[in-house]
């Protein structure tokens, strides 16, 4: 069923459910290495039964820092996206013009918390774990589509993350509570930015011609596209993180696998959980009608 958001209502409640970094990591919140940081929906670690206790969490735990790494990432582009957005808004709704630069605001204060848990993170768990990038060059290439390519994949991000924190995070009382606490406040934020990036996908939409919108929706392909080749790559390089991290060598096979696994589950978390996402879907087939049959058609790939 359609709903329609209210700028003013996203805005109130920003104001009453604000928190600050200091308060979540650093000083006593430290980060509990003896547990994990995500669950086995994300990891897909189970398939991997030659992986002893120690390095199914290790394993995990370099997952859970690549995660955020990879909305630290993210919101990189999101952060100058929203600010262009709302730009030549400036002297119109008041109301619209303080809800997205407080979604603003508040992507750029993720990505703070996300480089104080990285801090944090490099100084307890010992060893270096390689993350993709650089952060520019990636928001560069996303950047470079239509705007309305580029505002149907936020969306798909921010919907993905209500998905991963009430489907799979938030009852799972056997991960770090330190972590676990991170990825629920970044989930509180994003709920409202998912409300906004629907208005703001329908009112770029608005201003597009047909042939534009079919356009934009092919770009959001190309988009998905390429951060699932960035997603390979980051497989790659969780595989040299882990051996690293443990010091066992894995054979062919076992490499073959850890890093196809890895692949396929990062696909899930990043682009299948959200692509799929019945809101998602409401909102690109009003982009485009049928769009959202041929994105459940694709979705399967990334599962």
């Amino acid at each position: 069923m359609y709903q329609q958001y209210s700028c003013e209502e996203v805005l109130s409640a920003a104001e009453r459910f604000a928190w600050r970094v200091e308060d979540l990591i650093g000083g006593e919140r430290r980060l509990d290495f003896s547990k994990p940081f995500l669950p086995d929906s994300f990891t897909r670690l189970e398939a991997m039964t030659w992986l002893t206790p120690e390095q199914h969490r290790i394993a995990n735990q370099i997952r859970g820092a690549g995660y955020l790494g990879m909305f630290g990432l993210v919101e990189e582009f999101v952060l100058p996206f929203v600010l262009d957005h709302v730009r030549p808004q400036l002297n119109q709704d008041d109301y619209r013009v303080r809800a997205f630069l407080s979604f603003a605001a508040e992507e750029a204060k993720h990505i703070q918390l996300f480089r104080k848990f990285r801090e944090e993170f490099d100084g307890g768990f010992g060893t270096a774990c390689g993350m993709i990038g650089p952060p520019d060059a990636i928001g560069r290439k996303v950047l470079s589509h239509h705007p309305l390519a580029v505002s149907l994949a936020i969306l798909q991000i921010e919907w993905m993350t209500q998905r991963h924190f009430l489907d799979s995070v938030q009852d799972d009382e056997t991960l770090d509570p330190q972590f676990k606490s991170l990825l629920r406040h970044h989930w509180m934020e994003e709920v409202r930015h998912a409300k906004l990036d629907t208005l703001m996908v329908e009112a770029i939409a608005a201003e597009c011609s047909e042939k534009e919108r079919e356009e934009a929706v092919q770009g959001y392909l190309e988009i998905g596209a390429f951060l699932d080749g960035g997603l390979a790559q980051q497989a790659e390089l969780d595989a040299e993180s882990f051996t690293r991290a443990t010091g066992r060598s894995l054979s062919v096979a076992e490499r073959d696998m850890f890093v196809a696994t890895t692949h396929q589950a990062l696909r899930w978390t990043f682009l299948g959980s959200g692509m799929s996402h019945p809101n998602f879907l409401a909102t690109a087939d009003r982009v485009h009608p049928g769009v959202a049959t041929q994105l459940k058609a694709v979705a399967p790939t990334f599962c």
